[in-house]
């Protein structure tokens, strides 16, 4: 029987009940070559936001675990339980000013950052829409591109470029500031490798000075470039507005970026073209978000970075799916099953596109046997190695020498 409207039941709020943080770790054989020396594994942390529905929120954050265990369990975690998970921007606001004091960049923001995106996947679940469509964006697809072709083999770089377009990419990166005679031949092969049809990107590994950047950025224009990334370490904001005033090719940064300020001192600079936030860095969706949305009203573009996880890959992607100055999305292609395995929807890349799922939130689940794999039983205890973008250990410091 139907009662009358006075005798409904009110509808039940979602609420925080507890934090889960999964941190991972993947060992490489091998590894890979590149201007901090030989990367020997990567890591990553997930979050898991439990409601007392039963409705579960998952993000991710890649900075140190141990920081980010700290950060959400010791501090965060108590302020949150009991909070109505689809309240994001304020719980953002929250999360920001109980960390400001040691945070504002960093491992904090981080953290900030991992658990925006799973109150977001909350939202959209309580919505019963994709996370996409909640932000404004019209189609269920996102240009993606193919992140790899570290200091290798010239030969070998160009099979492998072609090899990413032949699996579905329209769009590759390589990794230059080996020495000029390296980057002038890979950038030709690559080039060569992919046809005029497809873009070249490049990242100069922070490793030139004025001059040699601007010798790369006339080499990069002749090859048709699609963009000129970080050719200088990200506090040399002067370097970038100088170089940007004197070459054609557009300039990009923003992966050592944090939070709105960050991305806001490359604007007021007119340092770059390009601004490249990361969900699983900078602060989330909502900060990912509004750092397109400051990049469109100062004219400039935005294709974001990833050098994690699956998860960030697809968080950053409903951000650009519905960015109307959104390029593009980046998806590490170096072997990692925190990218490649992780999620039991694998990433789908089609004639350049990444699909994104119609389903509610971000749309995906996670593979438990990858993270029972994976799984760091002490985030404190990270044994010692190259993680890419994090060293610990005298022994695996070991980069480059200076560019020649």
């Amino acid at each position: 029987m139907q009662l009358p409207p006075s005798h409904t039941k009110a509808k039940t709020t979602m609420k925080i009940d507890r934090l889960e943080t999964i941190h991972l770790c993947f060992e490489y054989d091998e590894g890979f070559t590149y201007a901090g020396g030989t990367c020997s594994a990567r890591v990553t942390t997930l979050v898991l936001v439990h409601t007392d529905t039963g409705a579960v929120g998952i993000g991710s954050g890649y900075s140190h675990p141990g920081l980010m265990e700290l950060v959400l369990q010791h501090q965060l975690a108590p302020f949150l339980q009991g909070e109505d998970p689809t309240q994001v921007e304020a719980l953002w606001e929250k999360m920001y000013r109980i960390t400001r004091w040691y945070g504002r960049k960093g491992a904090a923001m981080t953290a900030v950052g991992a658990l925006d995106t799973a109150l977001w996947d909350l939202r959209g679940q309580a919505a019963g829409q994709p996370v996409w469509r909640l932000l404004g964006g019209q189609q269920s697809t996102c240009p993606a591109y193919a992140s790899a072709l570290l200091w290798n083999d010239v030969d070998e770089l160009a099979a492998e470029a072609a090899r990413h377009i032949e699996n579905g990419f329209r769009r590759v990166k390589m990794r230059l500031g080996r020495n000029s005679e390296y980057d002038v031949a890979a950038v030709q092969a690559v080039r060569q490798a992919i046809g005029p049809d497809n873009d070249m990107l490049v990242d100069g590994s922070m490793r030139y000075n004025n001059q040699t950047a601007r010798e790369m950025a006339a080499q990069l224009e002749t090859h048709s470039a699609f963009w000129f990334e970080e050719p200088f370490e990200p506090e040399n904001l002067e370097a970038f507005t100088s170089l940007r005033q004197d070459v054609r090719v557009p300039l990009a940064a923003g992966e050592n970026e944090f939070g709105l300020q960050g991305f806001q001192e490359l604007i007021r600079n007119q340092a770059v073209d390009i601004v490249q936030p990361d969900a699983s860095r900078c602060g989330g969706i909502t900060e990912t978000k509004r750092v397109a949305d400051a990049a469109q009203a100062a004219g400039l573009r935005v294709a974001t970075h990833s050098w994690s996880d699956a998860l960030a890959i697809v968080a950053n992607a409903h951000v650009i799916s519905n960015a109307p100055n959104g390029i593009t999305v980046e998806v590490d292609q170096t072997g990692n099953p925190l990218v490649e395995q992780l999620l039991n929807e694998p990433l789908e890349i089609t004639d350049g596109q990444l699909a994104l799922s119609e389903a509610p939130g971000l749309g995906i689940s996670l593979n438990q046997a990858v993270i029972d794999s994976h799984r760091l039983s002490d985030p404190f205890n990270l044994a010692n190695g190259s993680y890419s973008d994090m060293v610990f250990g005298p022994d695996f410091f070991r980069p480059a020498g200076p560019y020649v």
